[in-house]
């Protein structure tokens, strides 16, 4: 056996298989059901000195906030957090308690010599979850977004990421089966992780409607010892029964007035990290590359009536290419080797963004309330269920 330190390891989860795995950034949520309540909030928090940030939009119904600060022609170099939400355009307010609570604690743009005059940078950006409680009016505020960065910045360094009807995830649906958040990340042979998080709410289907499997579930079966394993292939007979328990719960929720937008609308967020020391440039890329993740997971994808956005951060505590590197000395090979390193990086964003919206929606659960009925995946398919033509389970 080769033990020789400086052969590549293969490519493998990180310890959490989550954003956490990226050194330095936290996840904090915060959610509000009950009562005609279903949204939430989710906070991503960069390390002390913020991160290198990125957007890339291709839903055609966006609800976002700051992004036009994260355009590389801009001044503002990095972010601290970035904020995921629900409540449509009117959760948006959650970033203004995150923003609050940054200045609290002198994290921000700089703008003044005391070291106090900063103004936070929040990107931000939100799904329509609007009424999926059976109150139009429930959306996250202000309140709820302190809730949520407070909750980042109380977990420790690498600590796991809570996951499915957590924080942006509370209210998500996609294609009539409740969505969730998912996280899930990979450590490239040079040593660089690479990591997602995704909070799924689509317009389109997660699921195959000829097989009942997940769009997405190779991926989630190529690393199942560290990812938690992967939905098996539902029989013919129980898939049958699935799709017509989907039916009922989508003429169901068609039924209370609360859910009766149409068309249906939606919205996929997501923030894609590595520790690779990347440009704005980069990051841009990365962000616009991770997108091809989402579509092999959710189809149809981007559409108008999603906003799906994808964050990128870069905390830049490993260059792409190490240093003594033979050949990085030379310019015009350098650049090279540069952009094999990067391509390696793009390819695995999208890898990991795949398998964050296959965990978020293996790991969601089932709500029936006055807003709709939404089954999970798993009471659909899941083990002990083919027996079964009941509701979607409670929340």
């Amino acid at each position: 056996m080769d033990t020789d330190p400086r052969t590549p390891r293969p490519a493998h989860p990180g310890r959490a298989d989550a954003l956490t795995d990226v050194p330095g950034l936290r996840v904090g949520h915060a959610r509000r059901t009950g009562g005609g309540q279903l949204t939430g909030t989710t906070v991503v928090l960069a390390p002390e000195g913020g991160a290198i940030a990125a957007v890339d939009v291709r839903g055609g119904g966006p609800g976002t906030r700051e992004t036009d600060a994260l355009d590389a022609r801009n001044i503002v170099q990095r972010v601290d957090a970035v904020v995921l939400t629900g409540g449509s355009a009117f959760g948006l307010d959650a970033a203004s308690g995150v923003a609050a609570w940054l200045e609290e604690h002198g994290r921000g743009f700089r703008v003044g010599p005391d070291p106090a005059q900063v103004v936070p940078v929040v990107p931000a950006a939100a799904l329509f979850d609007l009424g999926r409680g059976g109150d139009w009016r429930a959306r996250p505020d202000a309140v709820l977004g302190r809730e949520a960065i407070k909750a980042a910045a109380g977990t420790g360094l690498g600590a796991p990421v809570a996951q499915g009807n957590v924080g942006a995830g509370t209210g998500t649906v996609a294609g009539g089966v409740k969505g969730g958040v998912g996280s899930a990340s990979v450590v490239l042979p040079s040593g660089i992780t690479v990591a997602a998080l995704a909070a799924v709410n689509a317009a389109g289907s997660v699921i195959d409607p000829l097989t009942g499997e997940l769009y997405g579930e190779w991926f989630a079966e190529a690393y199942a010892p560290a990812g938690g394993g992967r939905a098996r292939r539902p029989a013919e007979a129980e898939h049958a029964r699935a799709q017509r328990r989907l039916a009922a719960a989508r003429a169901e929720s068609e039924r209370r007035s609360a859910a009766s937008v149409r068309p249906p609308l939606n919205t996929t967020l997501a923030v894609v990290a590595t520790d690779a020391a990347l440009t704005r440039a980069q990051a841009h890329k990365l962000a616009g590359t991770a997108h091809d993740g989402l579509a092999r997971a959710v189809r149809p994808v981007h559409l108008l009536s999603d906003g799906d956005t994808v964050f990128a951060l870069a905390t830049g505590d490993r260059p792409l290419v190490p240093e003594g590197t033979e050949g990085s000395q030379d310019p015009a090979f350098g650049v090279h080797l540069e952009a094999g390193a990067l391509n390696e990086v793009l390819a695995a964003g999208a890898d990991v963004l795949t398998r964050a919206v296959v965990k978020g929606v293996l790991a969601a659960e089932g709500v029936d309330g006055p807003g709709g009925v939404f089954p999970a995946y798993r009471d659909l398919y899941g083990p002990g269920q083919a027996g079964s033509e009941g509701g979607a389970g409670a929340p």
